[in-house]
């Protein structure tokens, strides 16, 4: 028969109660941790899709202001730089203003892909361990 010897991190034991009241303990801790990193991670994620909209709306915003503010003065100065008429100084404008959104676009799906969806997959997988792991001890 052989005995086996208490590794030096577990304390000795007087009883069944105090060991499952500190396996209790230490699985609400566990809970307590997962709970935090899943909150952390959500967290980060919903910035970055809050910074993907915000840069979205800017760049909505500044397609519209542009459109409104720049449209004529732009077009008129094409017209007189490159002496054509003024409707070729119009599309040369909203060429550039279509170039521009499409950038402002293109950014804002990028940091709206990288949050999404908020799904906190490091502390998913971590439970996904610690359940292994019991499940693991009981057999």
């Amino acid at each position: 028969m052989a005995v086996r010897a208490q590794s030096p991190e577990t304390p000795p034991r007087e009883g069944v109660g105090p060991a499952v009241q500190e396996i209790s303990y230490r699985a609400q801790q566990l809970v307590r941790e997962e709970i935090e990193l899943a909150k952390a991670e959500v967290s980060a994620k919903v910035s970055s899709i809050a910074k993907g909209v915000a840069v979205g709306v800017a760049g909505g915003i500044f397609g519209v202001v542009a459109l409104l503010f720049f449209l004529h003065g732009l077009s008129f100065g094409f017209s007189d730089w490159f002496n054509v008429a003024p409707w070729v100084g119009y599309w040369i404008t909203t060429a550039i203003l279509f170039v521009l959104a499409g950038l402002a676009a293109f950014l804002a799906a990028r940091l709206v892909k990288k949050g999404s969806p908020p799904k906190p997959e490091m502390a998913i997988d971590e439970a996904q361990r610690i359940k292994q792991t019991v499940d693991e001890a009981r057999s």
